[in-house]
């Protein structure tokens, strides 16, 4: 039995997420595909972040990227309006949450310093870590109730699929949004494409058409109609009936996002392919528990003598 581990945001429950150091710690883990999120800056930049604007959470302000920017201070600005050269002067490398219930605190490791890069610096870390057999997951981030934020799914679409073309990473690379238009013009595009899904985007205005009316409440056949490869529910919709549609559609499942072992399990139980954790140390313990297949750690570059 193969199901693969897939690292949410890179291992954002052991280092900033969305991260040049997250993802290499990741890789050095050892998974099967590393899961980030992506938005287009003002100047036409793709960079790695969660959020359509700049978090509180995940980002703090250091300096203007030019004397007296009227755009400073950054944090809460959309990521549209915002030039690479400004979104790089945040510190992303420590998270600063809310509330002392966060559930990252006291298990990701701070890195106070970190940029926030883009998608071109994650390829040429896998290049540089010779990490061919780990597949890249790129979550498109667009709201369709948010065009302000989003801008145009498909501009975005086309400039990620040449990027991963650039780099020789689009054949083993897959497309994923919870925005149905970004998979409806990645169809030609990119040969994976995931279909996410969540109880709060379970609306037209998110998947362009009705799950319940057009398809009898089967999210899967919808998923499957849009030429989604994929279903990429969230845990807590994840069930025998899912399942069950799912096979029909002839759709694999990767569900998010599990941290639990025990949950992990009821999720290989009901035959998912693919657990996508904020914890791939844990999920590493759990596969080989159960005996299943471990993807393998990638070693550290070698640092080049002078």
């Amino acid at each position: 039995m193969q199901v693969e581990i897939h690292g949410h945001r890179g291992a954002r429950g052991l280092r900033p997420e969305n991260t040049l150091p997250g993802m290499a710690h990741t890789l050095e883990l050892g998974v099967h595909a590393i899961e980030l999120d992506v938005a287009l800056t003002a100047d036409r930049q793709l960079v790695l972040t969660h959020d359509l604007t700049v978090s509180a959470v995940t980002s703090v302000d250091t300096a203007p990227a030019t004397p007296a920017d009227p755009a400073f201070p950054y944090v809460g600005k959309p990521i549209r309006s915002l030039s690479l050269a400004q979104l790089r002067t945040l510190d992303v490398g420590v998270r600063r949450p809310k509330t002392r219930a966060d559930r990252f605190v006291g298990t990701q490791l701070p890195i106070p310093g970190t940029r926030m890069p883009t998608l071109g610096a994650v390829l040429g870390l896998l290049a540089a870590y010779g990490a061919d057999g780990v597949r890249l997951n790129v979550e498109i981030k667009s709201d369709p109730t948010r065009p302000d934020l989003s801008g145009d799914p498909r501009q975005a679409t086309e400039l990620v699929v040449a990027e991963l073309d650039r780099h020789d990473r689009l054949g083993d690379a897959a497309i994923l949004s919870f925005d149905w238009r970004v998979l409806r013009a990645a169809q030609d595009l990119a040969a994976r494409r995931y279909a996410l899904v969540e109880k709060a985007t379970l609306k037209s205005s998110w998947l362009g058409l009705s799950y319940k009316k057009d398809f009898g409440g089967d999210i899967a056949a919808a998923a499957a109609s849009i030429g989604a490869t994929t279903l990429s529910p969230d845990k807590v919709l994840v069930d025998e009936l899912l399942m069950s549609q799912a096979s029909a559609a002839g759709l694999p499942v990767a569900v998010w996002t599990v941290n639990d072992p025990d949950e992990a399990s009821r999720m290989i139980d009901l035959g998912v392919a693919a657990v996508v954790t904020d914890y791939p140390d844990r999920m590493r313990e759990l596969w080989a528990q159960r005996g299943l297949s471990l993807p393998l750690p990638v070693p550290a570059p070698r640092p080049v003598s002078a």
